[in-house]
């Protein structure tokens, strides 16, 4: 950790190295809590030069990714989410040191949700007067009877109202437990209720079979935009990346190889799975995740399925495109992605696309409820042409007054739900979805 400490202490000015703020974080980051954690440690230490030398303007996430975690030039945060993870463990880090060190710390060091400024906090000790213990006064009881040898025998009127405060405490506690069981059955019931009556929710999660829910790779999404070329299923399951990286030089091999090699997933795909692990109807046990490089198709024949994410990020969409009349297709060239309509109806195009160039940021995303590869349960995609793309969708899957109404428009004459299709507009905004609305939608037979 020295060797950290002077490589980043190397340009600070002696006044920043003077600071007791910085020797607050040199104190951090010398912790049993950052000391093997030098990516972290190393993170700190930029975010507090520069917000201790007011030099703001180097506090970005392009910045940061490459000064930091060595990032090229190049660097896309929509694509790479290093700098934004670092920041959860980052936080999380320093909570844990300021517990264990509230009694001796100076400063209280925190980096606020959605900014890398850091804060400093002084810590003020307060000294506090020995407590004495002071005996208590005689209880204000009259007519008490004297200690015997056989113990202490209270007085007729006392013992009555010893008798009287428990009957009191023992209906109190049958009240509560009572009360607590009631509101107990009542949310088991609305949880039970809720899973049998949801249109959607009840085909996707069955008492009888698992539901498991496929992260995507943003590893192989890395991969493809420098590459520019997609890969298939059949490749993705080998492994076998020739074809991409056919013409680069064996530096520049080494060197996507090692990118695309690495596990990635996206915080829209962790943050779809809280949602749906929070759904009242999820039985303990019933939902697994699993990441998009270690699944076997084998496991896709065994229950329910949610797949998040674009086709070039999780490569099993391709078993699942046969059915579907909404198709995406990324060009990595053109730096434009689209979803292709098989079966345009009127006033619709056969192509719907969004491009990096679009000022207004428009992003594109499919949700898909259809069978799954035996046909014995049914699976659920939630693709979109980016990580906005996906949110969007996301967004429309958890908003029962958007998704309500839209499931009760394609209902069958007996009131059953069909499989179906929808596409979803929406815009990026700040790397997040803006409001959505519906452009297209396809109900299978």
């Amino acid at each position: 950790m020295s060797t950290l400490l002077n490589e980043l202490s190397s340009h600070a000015s002696s006044r920043l190295i003077e600071d007791e703020r910085w020797q607050a974080v040199q104190r951090i980051v010398d912790s049993p809590r950052f000391c093997k954690s030098p990516r972290l440690s190393r993170l700190l230490l930029y975010l507090s030069e520069q917000t201790l030398l007011e030099q703001t303007t180097f506090l970005t996430e392009h910045t940061i990714a490459t000064r930091v975690f060595e990032r090229s030039e190049d660097f896309d945060p929509g694509v790479d989410t290093i700098v934004r993870s670092h920041m959860v463990r980052l936080r999380q880090r320093l909570d844990q040191y300021a517990a264990d060190s509230s009694e001796t710390s100076s400063f209280r060091v925190t980096v606020p949700k959605g900014e890398y400024l850091v804060r400093f906090e002084r810590i003020v000790s307060t000294s506090t007067s020995p407590e004495i213990a002071v005996a208590p006064e005689p209880l204000p009881f009259t007519n008490l009877s004297p200690v015997t040898e056989q113990g202490f025998s209270p007085a007729p009127a006392v013992k009555n109202q010893l008798l009287l405060l428990c009957w009191l405490m023992g209906g109190v506690i049958v009240l509560l437990v009572a009360t607590l069981l009631f509101v107990l059955n009542r949310h088991l019931d609305r949880k039970t209720s809720g899973a049998s009556s949801h249109p959607l929710w009840s085909h996707i999660f069955e008492p009888s079979q698992a539901t498991t829910f496929v992260a995507a790779d943003n590893g192989l999404v890395l991969l493809h935009r420098m590459t520019k070329k997609n890969t298939t299923l059949a490749e993705y399951l080998n492994h076998d990346f020739s074809q991409e990286l056919r013409g680069l030089s064996r530096e520049r091999t080494d060197e996507v190889l090692n990118i695309a090699n690495r596990r990635y997933t996206s915080f829209v795909d962790l943050n779809l799975f809280r949602r749906i692990q929070q759904l009242p109807f999820v039985s303990p046990g019933k939902l697994v995740v699993k990441y998009a490089r270690d699944l076997r198709i084998d496991e896709l024949k065994q229950g329910n399925i949610i797949l998040s994410g674009a086709s070039g990020a999780n490569p099993w969409l391709e078993l699942y495109e046969p059915q579907m009349n909404f198709i995406g297709s990324n060009d990595g060239v053109h730096h434009t992605y689209s979803f292709i309509n098989r079966h345009p109806q009127p006033g619709e195009t056969n192509r719907f696309f969004v491009s990096e160039s679009d000022p207004k940021q428009q992003v594109l995303g499919v949700l898909a409820f259809i069978t799954n590869l035996d046909g014995n349960g049914n699976a659920l995609v939630v693709e979109g042409n980016s990580m906005a793309g996906t949110e969007a969708i996301s967004d429309f899957l958890f908003d029962d007054n958007a998704l309500l109404p839209f499931l009760n428009k394609i209902k069958k004459p007996d009131g059953s739900l069909p499989h179906f299709e929808v596409l979803i507009e929406s815009n990026n905004v700040n790397g997040n979805a803006g409001p959505f609305h519906i452009l297209a939608y396809r109900t299978h037979p």
